[in-house]
Order: C-alpha cells, then sequence, then structure tokens
C-alpha cells in the first residue's frame, strides 16, 4: 500500500499529465477541452478546499476526472485519515467511464465513492441518511431546475459554514439558481480568484428558512 505522501504525489503528477496529454479516450474530438475543468481553476478549487481544511467533500459531475483530482490533493494533503470524496455521476458510462478509470487506477478507491445516478435522486437519500459533508463542488447539469434542487438539498448536506463551488455560473441557468440562495438563504460569495470561472459561496451557520412574505426577487435582472 501506497503512504500518504506517495498517493498525494501520484494524484499531483496524474492531474499535471490529465492537462498536458487529455484523457486516453474522448466522446469526440476536442471534448476535454471543452467540458473538463482547466488546470488553473482546479488549482483554485483545490486552494479554497485547503484553506477551509475539509475532510469531506462531495462533487457532482464527474466527467474526464480533472476535478475530482484537484479535490482529492486537497483531501490527501491532511492524509487519508477523514477523507473521503463522494462523487454523483449517473451518465459516467458516456465517458467511456474515463473519469472514474483514472481514480481507480491510482489507487483513490478507499478515498472516492461513485454514485451512477442524478443527483436530483442522491443528493436527498444522503440528506435521508444523516451523510454531513465540509463542501461540496457543483459541475452537473446547468438545467436551472436540476441546479436548484442540488443547491437545496445541498444546503441540507453541507455543514454550518461549509462552501458550496460552482462551476459555469458564466450561464444564467446555472447564476440564476445560484442567486436564488444568495438573495434569500444567506449564503454569502467568497472572493476568490477574480481569473477563475469558479464561484465559491460560504453557507451561514444554520439553515435559513426565509419567510415568505419577505421573498426577494433573484432573477439576473432583479434589483440588487
Amino acid at each position: 500500500m501506497p503512504t500518504d505522501i506517495e498517493l498525494l504525489s501520484s494524484v499531483q503528477n496524474l492531474r499535471r499529465r490529465l492537462a498536458e496529454a487529455g484523457p486516453a479516450q474522448m466522446r469526440c474530438e476536442g471534448d476535454f477541452a471543452r467540458v473538463a475543468l482547466p488546470s488553473g481553476d482546479g488549482d483554485v478549487l483545490r486552494d479554497l478546499l485547503l484553506a477551509d481544511g475539509a475532510r469531506t467533500v462531495v462533487e457532482i459531475g464527474l466527467g474526464y476526472g480533472s476535478s475530482a483530482l484537484a479535490i482529492i490533493e486537497a483531501l490527501l494533503a491532511g492524509g487519508t485519515d477523514g477523507a473521503q470524496h463522494v462523487i454523483v455521476d449517473a451518465f459516467q458510462d458516456r465517458f467511456h467511464d474515463a473519469g472514474w478509470s483514472v481514480l481507480v487506477d491510482c489507487g483513490l478507491t478507499d478515498v472516492c465513492d461513485l454514485l451512477r445516478e442524478r443527483s436530483q435522486f442522491a443528493l436527498p437519500r444522503l440528506v435521508t441518511d444523516g451523510a454531513v459533508v465540509d463542501a461540496a463542488f457543483v459541475d452537473g447539469s446547468h438545467i436551472f431546475h436540476n441546479v436548484f434542487v442540488d443547491l437545496f438539498f445541498l444546503r441540507e448536506l453541507v455543514r454550518p459554514r461549509g462552501l458550496v463551488i460552482l462551476d459555469d455560473c458564466q450561464w444564467p441557468s446555472v447564476a440564476t439558481a445560484a442567486r436564488y440562495f444568495e438573495r434569500n438563504a444567506g449564503w454569502h460569495r467568497e472572493v476568490i480568484d477574480p481569473n477563475s470561472r469558479l464561484r465559491a459561496y460560504r453557507l451561514p451557520d444554520h439553515v435559513v428558512e426565509p419567510n415568505f412574505k419577505d421573498f426577494t426577487p433573484f432573477g439576473l435582472d432583479a434589483p440588487p
């Protein structure tokens, strides 16, 4: 069995190789560059989790595994003890299992679990089972109602004062879903690298249940 330091080094080397050479298989030409989290944003994701001392993370959307490796690098920096990464991806087979194969081949199955189902069904079950995580990374469906449902259950799943980090908020569907929780549920947007496409929210110290009479419009064109 590799030591924690050796496993961390393997993950760092694998992240580097994946960024430089891409995966062994792709769905189509150019797909990796189009859908994978860029290496620089992976560094931002890793550093956010490291700074927060996260030991348990749930990730929505595995794809080619670039974001998963960045998350695992952050977790392994504190050793394998207590580290857990739960990945939810119903469509990993469409990627020829490229992301999961990378994690398996690196010997990370003691740290990672893959739930091959839609996050809108997996997350409520995790909540019902009493699971609690330190942080979440969201890069699954970009359809508004799917993102909204994901965030609704993540506010129950992520511990108080934990982090929810999203990719692709340049899409109005994703940004609008996140804005609801910022405007109505007490989520605080964290300041991160201005060059990153990621967005991070700090959850409040308790679940905020807003009064329906105090509803604040949350469309991107709503007044601040």
